[in-house]
């Protein structure tokens, strides 16, 4: 997919309860590099370490470089602050026999709401496989792309999940009788 950009239009307030049988609820969190007591266990060891190398280059007149150990420290505990900030971010899909919800939640905390009808919504997937693969759905021209922090392999499956889902919800949608 040469261009991500989303067209379908969002609203904040949050829309009307969902009824009937839901043929989709998932909740889609990004990974996590590593937890919490990791972490901690992680940066001891890297103070630990960046201090004593410090220490050593200090004594042999090397005044600086104990300098660039510390900062060494201070770049890798501000890049996992940026990861775990990202993973707070929540896509929510719930996919019912008429429409389709998509509740996001961004790393900064702002939420977002996306209301599509599902029998006329058409899911693509581009580029399956590949580290730039994306999940699409589209209605009248405008799109909505989901799973975007998801990793390439898991983004084709969660494109055939909705397909699923969709499936199974229009063959649930009651057939009007014909004849005149």
């Amino acid at each position: 997919m040469t261009d991500a950009i989303e067209t379908f239009p969002a609203f904040d307030g949050l829309p009307e309860e969902m009824r009937g049988e839901l043929f989709m609820d998932a909740v889609l969190a990004p990974n996590r590099s590593l937890r919490n007591p990791g972490f901690i266990a992680l940066m001891a060891i890297m103070c630990a370490v960046s201090f004593a190398a410090g220490v050593i280059y200090w004594r042999m007149g090397a005044w600086p470089i104990p300098f660039f150990f510390g900062l060494d420290v201070i770049l890798v505990w501000l890049a996992f602050k940026i990861s775990y900030r990202d993973g707070r971010r929540r896509e929510i899909i719930r996919i019912s026999s008429d429409r389709i919800l998509i509740h996001r939640q961004h790393a900064n905390g702002a939420v977002r709401h996306y209301e599509l009808p599902m029998a006329w919504t058409r899911v693509k997937v581009h580029k399956p496989g590949l580290h730039d693969a994306a999940i699409e759905l589209s209605v009248s021209g405008k799109r909505l792309i989901v799973g975007t922090f998801l990793s390439p392999p898991e983004r084709p499956e969660l494109g055939v999940a909705i397909q699923n889902a969709l499936f199974r919800a229009k063959r649930a949608l009651p057939q009007e009788a014909g004849g005149a």
